[in-house]
């Protein structure tokens, strides 16, 4: 299945022209959370912020399978 992983937020999209195949929705669920670590990452290094963002994986037709916000976790 082809998944794309667009970065959204209230006014704005960054969109995933290219996508990637994955197996499965957990293995969808893992890049996802990758992904969200290596932009955390360069966001503490460039000094950005992704408040109010979140990282939406969608299948090709468009229907949300995942929806997982950038903010950072506080532990």
């Amino acid at each position: 299945m082809r998944c794309y992983f667009h970065l959204v937020n209230g006014d704005e999209v960054i969109a995933d022209d290219t996508g990637v195949e994955i197996i499965d929705l957990a293995r969808a669920h893992e890049l996802a959370l990758q992904t969200i670590e290596d932009i955390r990452a360069e966001t503490i290094q460039l000094g950005d912020s992704w408040q109010g963002w979140r990282l939406e994986v969608v299948d090709p037709s468009g229907a949300v399978l995942l929806s997982i916000p950038l903010d950072p976790v506080l532990h």
